[in-house]
């Protein structure tokens, strides 16, 4: 499956998906259709599938120009019904939706939104999770609790190292600052905030990262790591309690 990476607004990404045994083509997320048009002109594609991560506008903003233009179906989550319009097919935790010879397998990951999916194309090893998951960080708690999201980011933890990770924004870099804050001597780390800096500096994307590089580099997939729990004076608490305080950190960092 080819996945290419589409910017929009500041710092979104939207993704145009390929299957290339069916030519089937989707879209995760787009906030803005315009240059979704233009990406899919290029190359002389057709819209097929519109697959939605939760119901923020900066996602969903171009889904229904891009519906009516194309016809494509639009896929997202059966418990957001109520506040995406024109969705297809409605999904929760564990079902399948097909997209030519690839099937998505759904996770519901509420956190950040309450309604929040992800969509996991085993045989292609990509995660698409909208803003459940960042490279180095992870989404604000509008709507869930520190509760939930810990679930969420450890179902995410729990896929294999190999797993491609293609999240909603680039926010690697003011993300690797806070986690370099709270887990100055994790040497994966400061390795990776290296790669970062020399990709931004050429204005290339840190995504997609992966699962295996998150799990060691991410303080918000290591609330039950001991280090991280030290370093923010909470050796020993509950894993949950950690995440918190990481999110509340996180939420007043001005580093």
């Amino acid at each position: 499956m080819e996945v290419i990476l589409v910017p929009a607004f500041a710092d979104n990404y939207i993704y145009v998906l390929r299957d290339a045994a069916s030519g089937k083509v989707g879209v995760v997320d787009p906030g803005d259709a315009a240059p979704v048009r233009a990406e899919l002109e290029r190359r002389g594609w057709s819209l097929t599938h519109i697959f939605l991560t939760h119901h923020h506008d900066d996602h969903i903003g171009g889904a229904g120009e891009l519906k009516e233009r194309y016809g494509a179906s639009v896929v997202g989550a059966r418990a957001d019904a109520h506040r995406i319009p024109g969705l297809d097919a409605m999904l929760g935790d564990g079902d399948r939706t097909v997209f030519g010879s690839q099937t998505a397998r759904v996770l519901a990951v509420p956190g950040h939104t309450s309604g929040h999916i992800a969509f996991w194309f085993e045989a292609a090893d990509s995660l698409f999770c909208g803003d459940t998951l960042f490279s180095l960080g992870c989404g604000r708690l509008f709507e869930g609790t520190p509760a939930q999201m810990w679930d969420s980011l450890q179902e995410l933890r729990a896929l294999a190292d190999r797993t491609r990770v293609y999240c909603g924004h680039e926010y690697t870099q003011s993300n690797g600052r806070f986690a370099l804050a709270v887990d100055p001597g994790n040497a994966a780390l400061h390795r990776r905030m290296e790669e970062v800096a020399e990709l931004r500096d050429r204005n290339q994307p840190t995504i997609p990262t992966s699962i295996g590089m998150e799990r060691r580099t991410n303080p918000f997939l290591r609330a039950d790591d001991p280090g991280v729990q030290a370093a923010v004076g909470m050796a020993g608490a509950p894993a949950v309690e950690v995440f918190a305080e990481l999110r509340r950190r996180k939420d007043h960092f001005r580093g």
